[in-house]
């Protein structure tokens, strides 16, 4: 069956196909062909036999359009409320001390385990919608929640539903390594050993992507950690980790070993982690979502990380305990002002590093000819605007697979005002070093 062109004209885009920071095209189109980027470029250079071809035509108003978001660090599915533990913390509580006391994962997990599949796919569904009304496209979720066997396999099972139910891309990470469950107490080994048993029977079903492991004091050991790891790379299965949050286990020089797509938190990285990290081209996922909610006060290394080389992603972790947030763009405006990067450097994370980081063909994260047709329409004039300004609705169009998909995000997308007043990529309303 042939499929129709579609043209997308009249914007301003940021395409991030190579390193020329916003690879920037100011009055641009795009010319779609079922779920791929057939052209892409300039108006006034768009080929004759495309503009012949096309069947459905979208004037975009001048509005700004980037890649779709990927939110490659997720824990969608669970259920329960940890808003508690929030204020215990406000009253001086730790995360490790709430945790200890029977607190933390293991209060979702008891809830995760008595939710039915239906309840499980309940919750997540408007928690996915929310992250598509901030233009995301693709995401990553990790089990993590259930911590047995069947528990486990049912989340995973709830993640692949989101796929269907909704135009999303999805990821699924298996994350049995989580915490240790109530009926494992005081045998983290033997826990290992049944993460272990697990994992062939999971990725039989198809329900693997991915391994993560939790690399702490509250965690997992690094020698644990290394079994877990074992067992995926029998299985073929690539790896990533929690590593290095809340102390230095040398996670991050282990998951390099293992050529792990990404390690994520890093706020306590060594510098032999990182060096491990460049060597090996794992992308580092910050999460400055759960640094701000945990008031941590150790940020990731980023001018070290940059120097090296290592790829840099962000995310949201939306999770019930740390990071309970559905806003990506809330989350590059955290890494610019919390972390110190720049706003390329944060739309960068969401989009082709992010990509990187689940593994995803280099087809994601990016438009170009070739590309996948997922991008989101902005009310802005240029990607740093939505860095600099949050707490508010930008998204105007989300485009997946070639469709534009608005509708399943479950509320009306505004017209376009654009907000801002500049134009272009070079333009800015008053000098560097200006008060206002």
């Amino acid at each position: 069956m042939t499929q129709t062109n579609k043209l997308w004209r009249n914007a301003r885009i940021a395409i991030f196909d190579g390193n020329e920071r916003w690879d920037w095209i100011e009055n641009g189109a795009i010319v779609t062909q079922g779920e791929t980027v057939l052209w892409i470029g300039e108006t006034n250079s768009l080929p004759a036999k495309y503009i012949a071809s096309v069947e459905g035509e979208h004037d975009l108003e001048g509005a700004c359009v980037t890649p779709g978001l990927i939110d490659c660090h997720t824990h969608l599915v669970y259920a329960g409320n940890r808003a508690r533990e929030f204020e215990l913390r406000l009253q001086g509580a730790t995360y490790e001390e709430i945790a200890r006391a029977g607190g933390g994962i293991r209060s979702t997990v008891a809830a995760t385990r008595a939710a039915s599949d239906d309840e499980l796919l309940a919750l997540a569904l408007p928690r996915a919608r929310a992250l598509m009304s901030e233009g995301v496209t693709a995401l990553e979720v990790k089990s993590g929640y259930g911590l047995s066997e069947q528990d486990e396999a049912r989340s995973l099972r709830v993640a692949r539903r989101l796929a269907q139910e909704l135009p999303l891309t999805v990821r699924t990470t298996f994350l049995g390594a989580h915490a240790v469950p109530p009926e494992f107490d005081g045998r983290a080994d033997d826990y290992v050993s049944a993460v272990c048993d697990w994992m062939p029977r999971l990725h039989a079903d198809g329900l693997v992507d991915a391994v993560d492991a939790f690399c702490e004091r509250i965690g997992f050991t690094p020698d644990q950690t290394r079994r877990v790891f074992n067992a995926a790379k029998a299985l073929g299965l690539p790896v990533k980790l929690h590593a290095e949050q809340l102390s230095d286990q040398h996670g991050a020089a282990l998951a390099a070993e293992f050529s792990a797509l990404s390690c994520d938190h890093l706020e306590y990285v060594s510098e032999a982690g990182i060096k491990a990290m460049a060597a090996s081209g794992t992308v580092a996922v910050l999460l400055p979502g759960a640094y701000y909610f945990l008031r941590e006060t150790q940020w990731p290394p980023v001018a070290a990380l940059r120097a090296a080389g290592v790829p840099i992603a962000l995310a949201t972790d939306h999770n019930p305990g740390s990071s309970p947030t559905l806003s990506p763009l809330l989350m590059m405006n955290m890494a610019c002002t919390l972390f110190r990067m720049t706003p390329v450097e944060a739309w960068r994370g969401f989009t082709v590093n992010a990509a990187r980081a689940l593994g995803l063909p280099d087809t994601y994260g990016v438009l170009r000819a070739g590309s996948r047709a997922d991008f989101a329409v902005w009310d802005a004039d240029h990607p740093r605007d939505l860095v600099y300004r949050f707490g508010h609705h930008p998204l105007l169009r989300l485009v997946a697979g070639g469709v534009e998909v608005s509708d399943h995000i479950g509320c009306a997308l505004r017209t376009k005002t654009l907000a801002s007043s500049t134009h272009g990529e070079g333009a800015q309303s008053a000098p560097y070093g200006v008060a206002l």
